[in-house]
């Protein structure tokens, strides 16, 4: 349903600066939105970890031909940062795959469109998701990949939610491990939004309620 058509919004305001707590360093104030909880992790962390997993990525493909294969939408903020800081050729593909609506929770998982078979069958390929929690998306993907002809697929992940695991299932990069919270920011929504927030930031229960609610059909009563 629009946003429209719910009577809420959840950009009601800019993002705003918090000024930071005595003895804190001078890099200026954190940016924040007023939906969210608090932060998780800053510009900064999430720099220093996909500087990291870049340089991982960098070291299994050297001298081979590889593709990254990103998982739209969630991981193309990720992906497009990730690339960057691999300084070997590589070439860039996509996915697209939903297993989230309005809610909270992963639902059933839609494979929408995968590559083109040339950009498959014999070639080493690195899967790059925002997020890797049931594990399903990610699994059934690889599965996909594989049987199409793919010489091997590694998989990379922006956050790991172990906690929220359905499937046995580990990515073999991964840049922060998250607690059992639902977040947004650098690519993660809820509901479409939030994607653009420069931070990983947990929402604050009251916004995915007040979405719930007024996505709920007349005379339900909605899971928060």
């Amino acid at each position: 349903m629009p946003h429209g058509d719910t009577g809420w919004s959840p950009f009601r305001v800019p993002l705003v600066p918090v000024p930071r707590g005595p003895g804190a360093c001078s890099l200026g104030p954190i940016i924040v939105h007023e939906d969210l909880d608090r932060v998780l992790f800053s510009e900064s962390e999430i720099r220093a970890g996909i500087d990291r997993v870049a340089a991982q990525v960098t070291a299994l493909y050297r001298g081979s031909d590889f593709t990254v294969v990103s998982v739209l939408k969630g991981s193309c903020i990720f992906c497009a940062d990730l690339i960057r800081r691999i300084p070997i050729p590589l070439q860039l593909a996509f996915v697209a795959a939903s297993s989230y609506g309005h809610g909270t929770t992963s639902g059933r998982l839609e494979v929408n469109y995968l590559p083109t078979g040339g950009e498959i069958e014999g070639r080493r390929l690195l899967l790059v998701d925002d997020i890797l929690d049931s594990g399903q998306t990610m699994h059934r993907l690889k599965q996909e990949l594989l049987e199409r002809g793919a010489r091997d697929v590694h998989t990379c992940v922006f956050l790991d939610k172990p906690a929220r695991r359905a499937i046995e299932f580990e990515a073999d990069f991964c840049v922060l491990h998250v607690p059992d919270l639902f977040v947004v920011g650098y690519g993660l929504d809820y509901a479409g939004m939030y994607r653009n927030l420069p931070i990983v930031g947990v929402l604050k229960p009251e916004i995915y309620a007040r979405g719930a609610k007024a996505a709920a059909p007349e005379g339900t009563t909605p899971s928060p």
